[in-house]
């Protein structure tokens, strides 16, 4: 049943039809009633006659192992097989059938993958890699059945990702189910290297250097084999499955992310390149080569619905929309100037007499903290500080000027900083220049400072001087019966404008 079943759009963000897509509608049944996941979905030549047929027959895992051997030219392993609906009870049985001393009985399996042994001997069966419920990695020999090597996990591992050959050097990634991702190597039995996850993972993709993690806070994350976060993408909803797409004539590889709002979006890092939509949310993805075409995409919906997709041989996938990386500004070289003669003395001067200049360095900032300190402890003393230094009497003080002049508008912003006892007894006396100044009330009573709250005093300012000079007005707070100041602030007048205009 071939039918129009989705359209894209580019990154740009505009829809488009199928004549100016990047996909054909190849194929559309959403009465398949196929239901699987993308990790048991695969694209293969079973026959090895170069067609990659859309048909299989139902076959048991060992049935189909020794059919595979018999008819195809090059072996295959599990993972390499087209169309297969696998379930994880049928491996199970697989494995628990060979009666092998290095296995366990009743071995339960979570998930699974293949190493290539060496990329020297084209002919060698890919290695087999699962994930056990017991917390194991074992890479087995599929031919002879046995256990090429063995790896703890501190959880039930349930996605799992394979770079290099298993003859020289591999890396294996695995997401567990505590959340956390752990990477091992070859010579390593226990995890090397672990990355924390806010959320569980729904998905595990490797591009090139670089592990994309699909999580349950509906976002894509890029880590580096070490651990470092790369990038996150935020999702507009739940992602239901991962897969990638690799282009070989274009040297493409991006990630492919089904989505529960029936999208499926393809991202390389944390550019968006394509948008497809679809009837039904995705549940599984492969790209790769089906029949005589490199470029297919076969996709499997909730509701059991099979969608192929081909790619045009000029589709052409560009960075865009909302969603791109750093701005093309950010790679262009600069125009950095040549070395100078200045310079080049310079830095010879500085090789040759580094020690002395850190050292005098040194004595600079030592002779720094020193002013700084004993200006803050005359601060202290002298009650110069605009915020109380004791905690008998917490105030604070900060005053604003308002006016073009001759008259100035001056209030002081007076606050108790405790937390539950009021002050009382406090008096504002203002220091001026009389000949510059004229203040009708330069000393007066503070009420009662309720804790936390700000009170507002006011005073007017009168400038005296028609040469549009300024000076300094010293605001000190006081205790009745007392000398010290408990705090003093140094307001800067502004040069009266009013009195230069005229």
């Amino acid at each position: 049943m071939a039918a129009a079943s989705s359209s894209d759009y580019d990154g740009c963000g505009a829809e488009s039809n199928e004549a100016n897509s990047k996909w054909l509608d190849a194929h559309y049944d959403p009465m398949a009633n196929v239901h699987t996941f993308s990790a048991c979905l695969a694209l293969a030549d079973l026959h090895g006659d170069g067609e990659y047929k859309d048909r299989i027959d139902p076959l048991t895992l060992k049935e189909m192992l020794e059919s595979i051997r018999e008819t195809a030219e090059e072996p295959l392993s599990v993972q390499s097989l087209r169309f297969l609906q696998l379930e994880l009870s049928e491996m199970e049985a697989f494995v628990n059938q060979h009666k092998s001393n290095s296995i366990k009985r009743q071995t339960v399996i979570t998930t699974m993958t293949t190493l290539k042994k060496n990329l020297a001997d084209e002919d060698a069966v890919s290695c087999l890699v699962l994930g056990t419920e017991n917390k194991e990695l074992l890479v087995l020999d599929p031919e002879a059945f046995t256990i090429l090597a063995k790896m703890s996990l501190p959880s039930v591992p349930v996605f799992l990702e394979v770079s290099g050959q298993f003859d020289v050097e591999f890396r294996l990634a695995a997401a567990c189910r505590n959340g956390n991702i752990y990477i091992l190597r070859r010579d390593s039995k226990h995890p090397k290297y672990c990355i924390e996850l806010s959320a569980q993972p729904v998905g595990l993709i490797r591009v090139h250097k670089v592990l994309v993690v699909g999580s349950t806070q509906d976002s894509l994350h890029g880590f580096t084999h070490k651990g470092k976060k790369l990038w996150t993408v935020q999702m507009p909803a739940a992602i239901l499955t991962m897969n990638l797409l690799e282009q070989h004539s274009r040297g493409l590889q991006a990630v492919m992310a089904g989505l529960a709002n029936g999208e499926v979006r393809i991202y390389r890092d944390k550019a968006l390149l394509n948008v497809i939509h679809t009837p039904d949310a995705v549940t599984s993805l492969c790209f790769g080569r089906y029949g005589r075409e490199d470029n297919t995409l076969i996709m499997t919906t909730r509701g059991g619905g099979l969608i192929i997709k081909i790619l045009k041989r000029t589709a052409v996938f560009v960075e865009g929309g909302s969603e791109v990386g750093p701005p093309p500004a950010q790679a262009m070289k600069l125009n950095v100037p040549r070395k100078t003669r200045l310079y080049v003395d310079q830095t010879l001067r500085e090789r040759e007499a580094g020690t002395a200049m850190h050292r005098a360095f040194q004595t600079d900032l030592y002779l720094l903290r020193l002013r700084a300190a004993r200006a803050y402890l005359q601060a202290l003393e002298s009650s110069l500080s605009p915020v109380s230094a004791t905690a008998r009497e917490p105030l604070k003080l900060h005053a604003v000027v308002q006016g073009l002049g001759p008259t100035f508008k001056l209030t002081l912003h007076l606050q108790n900083t405790s937390t539950a006892r009021p002050v009382l007894g406090l008096l504002v006396c203002c220091l001026y220049n009389e000949a510059l100044y004229s203040l009708p009330r330069a000393f007066f009573k503070v009420p009662l400072l309720v804790p936390g709250l700000n009170y507002p005093l006011e005073t007017f300012v009168e400038s005296l001087s028609n040469k549009g000079i300024s000076d300094i007005i010293k605001v000190l707070v006081l205790r009745e019966g007392q000398s010290a100041p408990l705090l003093s602030a140094h307001v800067n007048m502004p040069g009266s404008e009013g009195l230069a205009a005229a």
